[in-house]
């Protein structure tokens, strides 16, 4: 049985502070790149002028940096392509997240991977109903990733990360993929095939998904914007943007992440 995580962030860091992970950095962002390159494939998108001063930023220092893209579209009402960090110091995130409008009831996609200094990555559909009542919900976007979810589940070279916070918990759904695993060349080739399963079921869910009627639209499009603010803000790595970049500026990457100011 594999062996689950529950050490913060700080300790993981803490246990090995300068390890270079500028290689692996690059092979994780060009993973997401391949995402990107289908999502502009397929949306059309409008960067969101309230991000542009973070494209890319830097620490006080120069030694920490960092890259918050935003965009919307009439299908995609906010979607984030960011990284931070510090990749000779073992330190680095990375998310390609995206929120849909309401106009379906398909899941999101959400997505985030870095170093700390052991790989860790994250994938998810984020529902938009309640998973225990909605049935047809659950095996229609849920039951199908199942299978892929058990493969990892039993891999003992993937350990579960369980995170400390009650929220970031919750966040999760039972068939998300939440993990720390040792550097190399089979796990970046794993993460690839796992991030490009996950993308394209997400994007058949999403061309496949019948419209929202209308009087749903509103309370569905509120729900969304909450889930996606408590996310940015009850996230405990918003601690580290803080010690890089200062308070300010870890505020204002928080509210690029979820839309504050856009």
């Amino acid at each position: 049985m594999t062996t689950s995580t529950v050490k913060t962030l700080f300790e993981l860091l803490d246990e090995n502070p300068n390890q270079d992970r500028s290689q692996i950095f690059e092979q994780l962002w060009g993973i997401m790149g391949e995402l990107r390159a289908k999502v502009d494939a397929r949306f059309e998108l409008t960067p969101d002028p309230s991000v542009a001063d973070l494209q890319p930023y830097r620490s006080d220092d120069g030694h920490a940096k960092g890259l918050l893209s935003a965009f919307a579209g009439k299908e995609i009402d906010w979607m984030v392509h960011s990284y931070i960090g510090i990749p000779t110091q073992s330190f680095t995130n990375m998310h390609l997240t995206i929120w849909l409008g309401p106009h379906i009831r398909a899941p999101h996609f959400g997505m985030a991977m870095g170093t700390m200094p052991d790989i860790f990555f994250y994938t998810d559909y984020i529902p938009r109903v309640d998973l225990m009542v909605d049935l047809d919900y659950l095996d229609k976007y849920y039951e199908p990733v199942n299978a892929k979810w058990r493969e990892f589940q039993d891999n003992p070279e993937y350990r579960p990360f369980v995170s400390r916070n009650v929220y970031m918990r919750i966040s999760v759904s039972q068939t998300g993929f939440v993990y720390l695993v040792k550097p190399s060349d089979k796990a970046v080739s794993d993460i690839r095939d796992l991030a490009h399963f996950m993308f394209d079921g997400w994007l058949k869910n999403v061309n496949e998904a019948p419209a929202t009627p209308d009087s749903e639209r509103a309370a569905l499009a509120a729900r969304d914007l909450q889930i996606r603010r408590a996310i940015a803000a009850r996230d405990p790595a918003n601690v580290v943007g803080e010690q890089l970049f200062g308070k300010d500026m870890a505020e204002a990457l928080v509210r690029g992440l979820w839309g504050g100011d856009r």
